[in-house]
């Protein structure tokens, strides 16, 4: 990838998707190449926190939103230590920022990582072309990596699909640290770093809970040494037919009957341990806004999402398993997709969308209470 992070306000730069149709525009963040999956976010707010998400990872995220940068950048915000997405687009983005924690723009900021991106674009047709023909590859181009759009398309066609892409263990820590219990500690949990966000150990803090945060290549053996009380499973980017490690590791979990709690990612996994599959959305979820319905309720709760990927289980029934009863806990309104699964035999959870919210509603917070009282009644 040739990056340069000077002269992208001027520069013309091109959009050019797997399937050949091309956008036109100028360049944003910095000048170069960037290759990746093209998917779109419908959050209005939160592009920090989108962008420095690890499950964004070699994603190029179409923000559906026109006006975008309005707020800047600020170091209060990030879930991870740098820019995840592998290029960006938006269609008017700010001229100058305007907040009191701003402290630069967007546009610097994505230059001074090396992410390019593409601004001036009818970000709605792209949106509208990408619902209809589904997510695909796609490559940004300003600058030296400029030419004509058939040798474009062959470059992007060279580019690897993300279905099939184990990635979980490129974005997570290598080396397992603590987070440590705000107020009385209460709990230990063992984390496993998928492609974790910085809020959500920070939210099981707030409950009195030491989070354990573990790389994704840990073993049971490394998950229980911390003697956990209850472990967790990230979200994270790829393909989670490819996760057979986290899996493996799972299962273990499931079988010490040690109360699990899964999200996005850790939703996945948990289907494939109890033998369901998975398989690939047509253009994903993605923003804070998705309607999502709690079966055991009925209460509708908007959620923060970002997954291409989903669990093939059924609607209509409790399923048998290895590990006792399943079923569906929660289902995307606008869809049916699967956003949540609960044993009825063993204290193990999960669901496909982020309760953390950041960026997001509140509306899911209830259950990191949730995997607290799974924890308080096996200490009982």
């Amino acid at each position: 990838m040739t990056i340069s992070t000077r002269g992208a306000a001027k520069a013309p730069a091109v959009l050019v998707l797997e399937d050949g149709r091309a956008f036109r525009g100028r360049a944003y963040g910095a000048v170069g190449e960037t290759f990746g999956e093209a998917v779109f976010s419908t959050g209005m707010t939160g592009y920090q926190e989108t962008l420095t998400d690890p499950s964004y990872h070699r994603q190029v995220v179409v923000m559906t939103s026109p006006h975008v940068g309005n707020t800047g950048v600020n170091d209060e915000d990030p879930e991870s230590k740098r820019i995840w997405v592998a290029g960006y687009v938006v269609r008017d983005p700010a001229r100058v920022p305007s907040n009191w924690r701003s402290r630069r723009s967007l546009d610097e900021e994505l230059a001074s990582q090396g992410v390019v991106g593409i601004s001036g674009i009818d970000t709605r047709a792209l949106t509208r072309h990408l619902r209809e023909r589904g997510a695909m590859r796609v490559g940004i181009f300003s600058g030296d990596a400029l030419a004509d759009e058939r040798t474009l398309l062959a470059r992007v066609l060279e580019a690897p699909e993300m279905k099939g892409a184990d990635l979980s263990a490129e974005v997570a820590t290598k080396e397992t640290y603590v987070v440590p219990a705000i107020g009385t500690k209460k709990f230990t949990v063992a984390a496993i770093d998928l492609g974790i966000k910085g809020m959500t150990p920070h939210r099981l803090a707030e409950r009195g809970i030491e989070v354990h945060v573990l790389p994704a290549t840990a073993t049971l053996d490394e998950v229980y040494a911390v003697r956990p009380d209850g472990v967790f499973f990230s979200n994270g980017p790829g393909d989670p037919s490819t996760a057979d490690h986290p899996v493996s590791v799972m299962r273990g979990v499931l079988e010490r009957q040690t109360p699990l709690f899964g999200i996005c990612f850790g939703n996945q996994i948990l289907g494939r341990a109890l033998g369901f599959g998975t398989y690939k959305l047509k253009y994903g979820h993605r923003g804070i806004n998705q309607p999502v319905q709690d079966r055991s309720t009925g209460k509708v709760e908007v959620t923060a999402h970002n997954h291409g990927f989903a669990v093939d289980a059924p609607l209509d029934k409790v399923s048998d398993t290895a590990y006792g009863r399943a079923e569906v806990s929660h289902v995307c309104l606008n869809d049916q997709v699967v956003e949540g699964l609960q044993l009825l035999d063993r204290p193990a959870f999960s669901v496909q969308y982020h309760p953390e919210a950041a960026a997001g509603p509140h509306d899911a917070a209830y259950l990191f209470d949730r995997f607290v009282s799974l924890m308080e009644g096996q200490r009982a």
